[in-house]
């Protein structure tokens, strides 16, 4: 069903904004609409936190950027929790170009601002080349 009636109006969507602006094509709850979603010419495909970071660009396919995928609950406990995830899903990009880090849907209300602030700043410090 989705690829004879949501695809299509997604791929056009995904076509006509792309040469103005790049292009992240997110559906979360979907990890088996990954390979729909690379189908556009949107340049990253995001991926929530239901799945894997790496099992996800194996559907996606290592032709395009991926977004994703720490499950943003984690940043309502406390800072070495925090860590170990941010960590366990940039050990399993393993380095790869085309990895933008980001929760794996919205931030909770409830997040402490704290928190959002000390991921950021655990991703830069693992991260850096």
């Amino acid at each position: 069903e989705y690829r004879r009636y949501v695809l299509p109006h997604v791929a056009r969507i995904v076509d006509e904004i792309s040469p103005l602006a790049p292009v992240i094509n997110f559906a979360t709850g979907n990890p088996e609409l990954l390979p729909e979603l690379a189908k556009t010419s949107a340049q990253v495909v995001g991926v929530d936190w239901r799945i894997s970071i790496d099992d996800g660009w194996k559907r996606v396919g290592y032709d395009k950027a991926i977004q994703g995928n720490m499950d943003q609950a984690v940043l309502l406990s406390d800072i070495e929790t925090i860590r170990i995830h941010a960590k366990a899903v940039l050990d399993k990009v393993g380095g790869r170009n085309g990895h933008i880090f980001n929760l794996g849907h919205g931030i909770l209300p409830q997040t402490p601002v704290e928190n959002a602030i000390a991921l950021v700043e655990m991703v830069h410090e693992m991260s850096q080349r």
